[in-house]
């Protein structure tokens, strides 16, 4: 099985006035269906979510699990 590629950095909270995850910049809608979408479609949405985590209201603040998780691979290494 192939792994899907995912913006995901394990912040999971939607910004109410833009709509858009703080951690990744996806939709509720593009989270939930993003297992069932095809590489085209998650690429297409990939190439905007830079642009859209520009838009929300505020930043994430704490250090993400996934950024901890490689500081600590990077330790032990």
């Amino acid at each position: 099985m192939n792994a899907i590629e995912s913006p995901c950095i394990l912040v999971c909270s939607i910004d109410e006035k833009t709509g858009y995850c703080f951690g990744c910049g996806r939709t509720r809608e593009e989270i939930a269906g993003w297992i069932d979408m095809s590489a085209d479609e998650r690429r297409d949405i990939m190439v905007e979510l830079r642009m859209r985590l520009e838009t929300v209201e505020r930043k994430p603040r704490r250090m993400t699990r996934r950024a901890r998780m490689a500081r600590q691979r990077e330790r032990t290494g």
